[in-house]
């Protein structure tokens, strides 16, 4: 293994992205939920009742996309879909008892992840951290708009 200050940061960037995958992956597939579904969870818990496009136009992904995971939901019984009352055509998502209780399990886990990543760090460097990680984020954003993917973000 090179020496800290060898190792290129994109490398470093990409372990980082790739144990997150994977320990997050292994404890929501404990929980039943596939990838995405966590945030339509939490979309839901801060405001329950939500259209499947506004839970799509949150996400930024297709209607389609969101209806197979919307049925997937119903069907484990996380969500439940109700029939606007002023607008037949539209149907309404809602949190079931057990979707909130799996979405504050997630949150649980969410930030003892967090404690993790930052075991060590003084509250200084988190902030710094957080400013530098904004950065390249945004940067990254900035590239999207020279490019198709755009609507992604």
């Amino acid at each position: 293994m090179n020496s800290n200050s060898e190792e290129k940061l994109n490398d470093v960037f990409l372990q980082l992205m790739r144990i997150y995958f994977i320990r997050t992956h292994f404890y929501f597939d404990k929980l039943g939920l596939y990838h995405g579904q966590p945030q339509i969870l939490f979309s839901l818990k801060m405001k329950d009742g939500q259209s499947q496009k506004e839970l799509a136009d949150k996400r930024k992904v297709k209607a389609s996309t969101t209806t197979v995971m919307i049925k997937r939901m119903e069907k484990a019984g996380l969500v439940e879909r109700k029939q606007d009352e002023k607008d037949q055509r539209v149907s309404r998502i809602f949190l079931t008892d057990k979707g909130l209780e799996i979405c504050n399990k997630v949150e649980e886990f969410n930030k003892e992840l967090e404690r993790e990543f930052f075991l060590g760090f003084s509250e200084e460097e988190k902030i710094v951290l957080r400013r530098l990680l904004m950065q390249v984020r945004d940067n990254l954003k900035a590239g999207c708009h020279k490019h198709e993917d755009e609507k992604y973000f």
